[in-house]
Formats: structure tokens, C-alpha cells, sequence
């Protein structure tokens, strides 16, 4: 097992897991690229379980990929990928982002990630969607 930073830590959202696993992805490139990059700095990657669901539910259903899903759902059964689990301290946390008029584009899920990341007091937050840099994160392409 590599060792691990203890000084970076990243949480990852769903599309990029959705961009790493599906080639045909927008962002796949990248996503391969900022991966590597982290695997170089030996961050601390945690995959909280709602962006796992989130991004098995994309390539299964919207991108009509079930073959990718299932990998992508079996991947994450391995005990040595960090994965985080949303209690209700998290939940609660993640409403503190949520509110009747956040945009469309500002899910509860992108809320989770959020929570996820001050629980953890994560470096940056590996996804390509800039709700969270607005919001006061760093993303995982800045480091």
C-alpha cells in the first residue's frame, strides 16, 4: 500500500469519477491527468458514497453505460478506496449549502461534497463543475 499525505486531501464528486471512467467523457482526459497528479502529491482521495451512487447512476442510466456502471460500483468495494458515508451530522451540514433558491445546477449532492469536504478539512474537491470554487473551495486542478 503507498504511503499516503496526510497534508492533502481531496474529496471527489461524481463527474469525475464519471470522467475517468468513461472515455468518451468531455473531461476524460483531464480527469486522467488531475488523477495522476494526485497520485503523484500521495493525496488522501476520498470518495464520499453519494457521488459512488450518483456516478453509477449517470453511466448506467443517462450514458447508457451499464457495463461501466457496474465496474465503476464493483471498483469501489475495494477496502483500500477511501470511501465516506453520509451521517446525519453530514447532512444536516450539507443543508447549511442548500436552500430554495440554489440553481438547479447546485444539488443536494454537490451540498454532500461540500460537507464532506469542511468535515474532512479537505484541500480541494476533485470535480469540473465551478459551483464549488464559487462557493470558496479549491479544485483539484489547482493543485
Amino acid at each position: 500500500m503507498r504511503q499516503v499525505s496526510k497534508s492533502l486531501v481531496v474529496i471527489v464528486d461524481a463527474d469525475a469519477i464519471v470522467a475517468q471512467a468513461f472515455p468518451k467523457d468531455s473531461n476524460h482526459e483531464r480527469a486522467m491527468e488531475i488523477s495522476n497528479r494526485l497520485n503523484a502529491l500521495e493525496a488522501r482521495v476520498i470518495y464520499p458514497v453519494t457521488a459512488i451512487l450518483e456516478a453509477v447512476t449517470v453511466l448506467q442510466a443517462r450514458l447508457n453505460s451499464g457495463a461501466t456502471a457496474y465496474g465503476v460500483a464493483e471498483v469501489f468495494s475495494n477496502p483500500e478506496i477511501q470511501t465516506s458515508e453520509v451521517n446525519q451530522k453530514t447532512y444536516i451540514k450539507a443543508l447549511s449549502y442548500f436552500n430554495v433558491s440554489t440553481s438547479k445546477k447546485n444539488t443536494m449532492f454537490d451540498c454532500v461534497i461540500m460537507a464532506i469536504a469542511k468535515e474532512n478539512n479537505a484541500t480541494a474537491i476533485f470535480s469540473f463543475d465551478k459551483l464549488y470554487r464559487k462557493r470558496g473551495f479549491k479544485l483539484a486542478s489547482e493543485l
